[in-house]
């Protein structure tokens, strides 16, 4: 059968922990060390199944049982519409159907079918894990600490969080602070590996330059954040930039981004889209990651959180030529076996298993299911 029914669904959600808590960032306090799946499963009349990262109600899920697979999904394109709330565990269902990775599944080309999938990654848990400290040699040393932990787990670019003045401490000693941290961090992680700084909103213009002019040294690939979205001060900076001859590059996206922002891509006054993989999801990011390879546009997509993302991202850069980076959120989450993937020199390798290549432990995942979460089926 081609195009079965969808007859059951089954949804829950799984705990894990990252290797550390997290800290704060230049807005929010601590991260701390738990992450929180939402996971729904889906089967066909076949006994065919897809799962994956969705918080769609039961009143949404009942809706979907009894549908066609080809009302819902088309191989290339995605999900259609009215049922962008199943975006993951439906491509997953499709792709374990074709017996292809998503990201062949995405791409429709014949020659990304069976050859490995090599996509950079970047370490993004270096917080604010220094408050605590009141001394900046000290602080930076943490920090330089945890990047050095990630450089043994296989990473080879780094993200630190940086706007430490704009909330957390008085604006000239966090500056200062944020300045001592990301040369420490250059200093450990050594010349070569990409340097991303995220300031989260937190920093001004000119605050921005200046920690940019105090770490021109350390090569910074992209500044994310920097202040809220705003054309003309993004045309100042890069006017600035430019001035200088520094090669940083200006990233924005995350959380409630101004709408114009893919306007100001395509005009070049931001060189990399973060929208977040959850809140886009995979069908309308693979739509817009194929207007930005048109621009010349770099896609980044954030995800920090959510886990699954980790693995979902990845198969984007089947599709998707100007994809930058995996944002790689270490964790361990019991019931999901990850164990296909594998970060070596700054690189996830992408599974060829079908689907996002992930398994789900059937135990954990149906006590997850009736400790709280539902099931539908026709």
């Amino acid at each position: 059968m081609s195009n079965p029914r969808i007859i059951a669904a089954a949804w829950g959600v799984l705990e894990g922990e990252r290797p550390r808590p997290a800290g704060s960032n230049a807005r929010l306090g601590p991260h701390g060390a738990t992450v929180r799946v939402p996971l729904l499963r889906l089967t066909d009349e076949e006994g065919v199944t897809g799962f994956g990262h969705c918080r769609a109600t039961p009143e949404e899920t009942r809706a979907l049982i009894g549908r066609r697979l080809d009302e819902v999904f088309a191989p290339g394109e995605g999900i259609a519409e009215p049922w962008l709330a199943f975006d993951f565990p439906l491509w997953d269902l499709a792709a374990h159907r074709a017996g292809l990775p998503v990201y062949a599944l995405a791409a429709a080309e014949a020659a990304l079918h069976g050859v490995p999938l090599l996509v950079p990654c970047y370490d993004t848990s270096l917080y604010f894990d220094d408050l605590h400290l009141p001394d900046d040699r000290a602080a930076a040393a943490l920090i330089a600490a945890e990047a050095r932990e990630g450089y043994a787990r296989g990473h080879r670019a780094f993200k630190v969080k940086v706007g430490r003045g704009a909330r957390h401490m008085p604006p000239e000693e966090g500056t200062r602070r944020d300045i001592a941290v990301v040369r420490a961090v250059r200093a450990a992680v050594g010349p070569e590996a990409p340097l991303m700084l995220d300031a989260n909103n937190g920093y001004t213009l000119n605050l921005a330059k200046r920690v940019l002019e105090a770490t021109a040294g350390c090569g910074i690939f992209w500044l994310e954040e920097a202040f809220h979205e705003d054309e003309v001060l993004y045309r100042d900076l890069k006017a600035w930039l430019a001035e200088r001859g520094l090669a940083t590059l200006i990233a924005d996206g995350e959380g409630p981004a101004d709408p114009r922002l893919p306007d100001w891509a395509r005009e070049g006054v931001v060189d990399v889209v973060q929208y977040d993989i959850f809140e886009r999801g995979f069908t309308r990011w693979l739509a817009l990651g194929r207007r930005l390879d048109a621009w010349g546009v770099r896609s980044a997509p954030h995800h920090y959180g959510g886990f699954y993302g980790n693995f979902a991202a990845g198969h984007l850069a089947g599709a998707v030529r100007g994809f930058a980076f995996v944002e790689w959120d270490e964790a361990h989450v019991p019931g999901i076996d990850t164990s296909a993937y594998a970060i070596v020199e700054g690189q996830v390798a992408i599974p060829q298993a079908p689907g996002f290549g992930l398994e789900l432990d059937e135990e954990r995942f149906a006590h997850a299911v009736a400790g709280g979460g539902y099931r539908c089926a026709s």
